[in-house]
């Protein structure tokens, strides 16, 4: 390689006086026609790209706008079924919750209803056995009212010339009192300072002892209840009536 840079033939001539400069200049071809056509196919390619890239970015927007709005609409969907399964279970739950108040009402009253039963039952029992008790006792009370009334209806036999000689020498008559086990016994001459006063007194024959229940003027019950006692021993009517007919005459004179 040289080390020293010559200047050739060409430059170093000068150019003929009939040519210009630029006449002189090598000819270059840059193939610009052909870069002019690659790039009017590049560009018509990349506006085909964007074009097509466009078109997808709007089908994916429009996709994606039509996916958001079905989901919107399906959340919108789900949200009024959760509202209507809530309004249901709601509804549901306050429908447990009547019934089993209603049942638990219904069980309370079965249980009052048990139990009033029960009471009835032990109290209808307790009826049958008052009513035989008392029934047992009436017949009794029967069996001996009518065992005293015989006994009474002999001894009346017996009484009736001595009770008409006490019923003159006494100055008493015999009445009813207003049931069938009372006899009323009115005196007079009783009183000295008016001998129609009356005193009585009725006895009660109900029972096989004799009870005096009421008598006018009123006697010392005590008295009274001396008078009843030896009668009872003796069963003699003649000592009730002389013995009241004496209670009397002691009650006037004081």
């Amino acid at each position: 390689m040289a080390s020293v840079f010559e200047p050739t033939l060409s430059t170093s001539r000068p150019p003929p006086p009939s040519q210009s400069l630029a006449d002189t200049l090598p000819s270059i071809n840059f193939g610009f026609e052909e870069l002019r056509d690659r790039m009017a196919k590049f560009t018509a390619k990349f506006d085909a790209f964007i074009e097509q890239g466009r078109k997808r970015v709007l089908e994916e927007r429009n996709q994606f706008r039509m996916n958001v709005a079905e989901l919107k609409e399906d959340q919108r969907m789900k949200k009024k079924d959760i509202e209507i399964i809530q309004l249901k279970t709601n509804t549901y739950q306050q429908t447990m919750a009547k019934e089993a108040a209603e049942t638990r009402e219904m069980q309370s009253a079965i249980a009052a209803l048990s139990q009033q039963r029960d009471k009835q039952a032990a109290m209808r029992d307790a009826l049958k056995e008052q009513i035989a008790a008392t029934q047992k006792d009436i017949e009794a009370r029967l069996a001996a009212q009518k065992a005293h009334a015989a006994q009474m209806e002999a001894q009346a036999r017996f009484n009736v010339p001595e009770l008409d000689f006490w019923v003159t020498n006494l100055c008493m008559r015999i009445e009813g009192a207003g049931a069938e086990d009372r006899l009323k016994f009115v005196y007079t001459h009783v009183d000295e300072k008016n001998w129609d006063r009356e005193a009585w007194f009725e006895l009660s024959t109900g029972s096989r002892e004799y009870d005096v229940r009421h008598c006018r003027p009123k006697l010392e019950r005590e008295k009274v209840e001396r008078v009843l006692e030896r009668v009872n021993e003796t069963r003699e009517l003649a000592v009730l009536l002389k013995g009241m007919r004496e209670l009397f005459v002691e009650a006037m004179k004081s």
